[in-house]
């Protein structure tokens, strides 16, 4: 009989879980292959003005997006407002390395971080201009004007 108590509260406790913990988070919206990967070069190459142009490539061809929060760290972003893709939406596209405020759900399983935003509160815009810094990451993304 106390099995039988123990499941019907784990039940009964079950939607509380699945409704994440509401949150409000400042952070850069960033290439997540890029960041963990490092294929284009550390973690302060792959984000701000350096990175733009890749992590908008990265998005449209499927790679998630996240969020770096100012204390470091990463959620995985599933989606953004009424933009069900988690990476690819025209949403994403346009917040690509932007500094953004968002209200939403944070769920955290295996030591993964994630976020379905409801709402960008604020759209800082891209405040980590760091192409003098690092150039263009990859160079490939500048054309070659000369031919």
């Amino acid at each position: 009989m106390r099995y039988l108590w123990a499941a019907a509260l784990a039940c009964a406790a079950a939607p509380a879980f699945a409704d994440g913990e509401e949150v409000q988070i400042r952070g850069e919206v960033i290439d997540t292959w890029c960041y963990f990967s490092g294929v284009m070069g550390g973690p302060d190459a792959v984000r701000g003005t350096a990175h733009h142009t890749c992590a908008i490539w990265c998005s449209a061809g499927g790679i998630p997006v996240g969020l770096l929060g100012e204390d470091g760290t990463v959620y995985m972003i599933l989606a953004i407002g009424g933009d069900d893709q988690s990476a690819g939406g025209q949403t994403q596209l346009e917040l690509a390395s932007h500094d953004i405020t968002v209200s939403g759900r944070h769920f955290a399983r295996d030591g993964l971080n994630y976020l379905v935003v409801d709402e960008v509160v604020e759209d800082h815009g891209i405040t980590n201009i760091n192409h003098v810094d690092y150039g263009a990451v990859p160079g490939f993304a500048i054309p070659n004007p000369e031919g």
